[in-house]
């Protein structure tokens, strides 16, 4: 199944996952007053290129005060527009200024640190900025760009001892077709050849792949450097491909499917329930055989942001035969609203016993940036309460000052991370 636009998907929900590109559509952000943006034809002195453009090219630039200065070269357009991301949701398209040699430019207002994608429009056609690099995200490669956040180093590239990330093929029996993970290895992995290592399957988000947690995320960098510090335990990475349907099973015709409706529902779950599926009989299986794992419960974790949280408490909690350590980053099944949480029942009652959950699970974690849209925020807030008047133990945790970005999921892992494997060798 294709992978649908994650800002689809917190807009219209479960429908968005099975949707697939289709129902893409672009919307203003609302998550905080846009300032007004200028051209470029004011200094760019002390402007630096982003991090993130292809090797020479001098734009886009950042300045000192987190403005972005773009400059596109399209002589025979009429209408230039750049849409860039800010605290995790999107400005209006912003309309560059034509310059005399043919180029357009534009100086954004200050953009919140982090990753953000942004698309660009020539005559109202999308494309890619030539001087960026782009990164799978929304359901189509995009351009994106890596604002500075002074320090915050912990997903920088550091001079430290670094882990490895492998990419293995694998023919699925389940979608009867070939699918891709990535595994991290960490530091020593390939020297200390007797040693035997936990496992995090870690998972994206809605219109995103296998490829996000790495190049978005920089996953990797993060523990090489937690590991470094001795902050926290190494360990192998799994990233999978979140999508996926059952040999023989056509894909919904999403025209005749009304959002919230059950055959929507029903179709959200089997998707749900083939990727659990692929992961559990197949991917576990292989990374056991391939890999240097400790395989068992103990050793064993899954985490996912947002579409990929929800995947994780689906599979996790229907399977804690295989996992102990549980990570929902700005997701969870309940985070929408559209079901209501009952601990005694949820997860056929597996929550009812508090002390008996907190026995099976060493760690539920849950966490939400404290400027996410209403529906994921509000959704992780009320779960949070329901699982404290429940007294299911667990942790809490807020990204200041962010949303339903990158910045938000490089800070979960943070904070996760160094909570696994604390209970086991």
């Amino acid at each position: 199944m294709e992978s649908p636009s994650r800002r689809t998907f917190l807009k219209n929900g479960v429908a968005a996952v099975i949707a697939g590109p289709s129902l893409m559509q672009s919307h203003p952000r609302s998550i905080a007053p846009l300032l007004a943006a200028s051209s470029s034809s004011e200094s760019e002195i002390g402007s630096l290129p982003a991090s993130t453009n292809v090797p020479d090219a001098e734009y886009p630039r950042i300045d000192d005060q987190r403005r972005v200065h773009f400059r596109i070269k399209a002589p025979d357009a009429k209408r230039v527009q750049i849409m860039v991301g800010g605290g995790g949701g999107e400005t209006p398209r912003l309309d560059l200024v034509k310059q005399a040699s043919g180029e357009w430019t534009l100086t954004t207002p200050s953009i919140v640190p982090g990753f953000h994608y942004y698309p660009v429009y020539v005559d109202g056609f999308e494309v890619t900025d030539p001087g960026s690099h782009t990164f799978f995200g929304e359901g189509r490669d995009m351009s994106g760009i890596e604002i500075p956040s002074p320090g915050e180093t912990f997903y920088e590239i550091q001079d430290v001892p670094h882990g490895e990330v492998r990419e293995y093929r694998y023919h699925s029996g389940i979608t009867e077709t070939w699918r891709r993970i990535f595994v991290y290895t960490p530091p020593g992995y390939d020297e200390q050849l007797k040693k035997r290592y936990p496992v995090l399957y870690l998972q994206h988000g809605a219109g995103e792949d296998e490829t996000g947690w790495t190049r978005q995320g920089r996953a990797n960098l993060i523990l090489d450097n937690l590991i470094a510090a001795g902050k926290s335990k190494p360990m192998i990475i799994v990233m999978a491909y979140g999508y996926a349907r059952r040999a023989g099973v056509p894909k919904p015709d999403m025209s005749k499917l009304r959002f919230g409706s059950p055959e929507a529902m029903a179709a959200m779950r089997a998707q749900t329930a083939a990727f659990g599926d692929d992961l559990t009989k197949v991917v576990i299986p292989l990374v056991d055989k391939k890999y240097r794992t400790l395989a068992d419960r103990d050793h064993r974790a899954m985490a996912g942001l947002s579409m990929g949280g929800m995947q994780t408490f689906e599979v996790t909690l229907n399977h804690l035969d295989l996992f102990s350590y549980i990570g929902g980053f700005s997701g969870a099944p309940f985070v929408l609203g559209n079901t209501k949480f009952d601990p005694k029942t949820a997860w056929n009652g597996i929550m009812a016993d508090p002390s008996a959950f907190a026995k099976r699970v060493h760690l539920l974690w849950l966490g939400v940036g404290t400027t996410e849209m209403a529906p994921i925020r509000n959704g992780l807030l009320a779960f949070n309460q329901a699982l404290d008047d429940a007294e299911i133990k667990h942790v809490f945790y807020q990204s200041p000052g962010t949303a339903h970005e990158w910045q938000t999921w490089r800070r979960d892992l943070k904070d996760f991370a160094p909570r696994l494997f604390q209970k086991s060798s």
